[in-house]
């Protein structure tokens, strides 16, 4: 059974950081990508997000763009996103999920099968 667990969120000053991270389990997939989406209340699903495991590619929202990092251990099936000078804007429940093989549309949750129950960031102005 494919597992995802996210962990790392809490209440953020802005400017302030936080460290997202999701450990899978329970897939054995040669090339997948994982991804992190956030949604904040009465608006939709975005994506954040994305690596490829195989190559290492990586992808992102612009409005995230410099401010947040992700990044994998492979050894460890975790995936980390580094999330630095926090706005309020970026309040959403945070959640990782994993397809394989990864999608064209890397950052389009609607390509990925699998979703982990998700983390609160709170970030306060």
């Amino acid at each position: 059974e494919v597992q995802l667990v996210e962990s790392g969120g809490g209440l953020v000053q802005a400017g302030g950081s936080l460290r997202l991270s999701c450990a899978g389990s329970g897939f054995f997939f040669d090339d997948y990508a994982i991804g992190w989406f956030r949604q904040a209340p009465g608006k939709e699903r975005e994506g954040i997000s994305s690596i490829s495991i195989s190559d290492g590619r990586t992808d992102y929202r612009t409005s995230v763009k410099g401010r947040f990092t992700i990044s994998a251990d492979n050894a460890k099936n975790t995936v980390t996103l580094q999330m630095n000078n926090l706005k309020p804007e970026d309040t959403a429940v945070y959640y990782c999920a994993v397809v394989t093989p990864p999608p064209r549309r890397r950052l389009d949750p609607y390509e990925y099968d699998y979703w982990g129950q998700g983390t609160q960031v709170t970030v306060s102005s």
